[in-house]
């Protein structure tokens, strides 16, 4: 499996789902409220946050996680 890189210098906004309850004829989670199915991309964290203030949005800023790489040889998969 590969980790790749694309589209990763994007930071997202997405509204929480209020009400969640399950769809009694299927069992999936549904909700009534379509702001569960928003998703706006901005290209930089301040332009993300000052869009949530501006629209006066409550927000959670959840920073990406330090990939850490360990570089290895093909070679190493036989030396063990």
């Amino acid at each position: 499996m590969q980790s790749g890189l694309g589209k990763t210098e994007k930071w997202i906004l997405e509204y929480e789902t209020k009400d969640p309850s399950i769809n009694p004829l299927m069992g999936w989670e549904s909700s009534s409220d379509t702001y569960s199915e928003l998703k706006l991309e901005f290209s930089s964290k301040e332009l993300a946050i000052n869009y949530a203030k501006k629209k006066k949005i409550d927000f959670e800023l959840v920073e990406p996680k330090r990939r850490k790489i360990v570089k290895k040889s093909y070679a190493d998969n036989f030396l063990n």
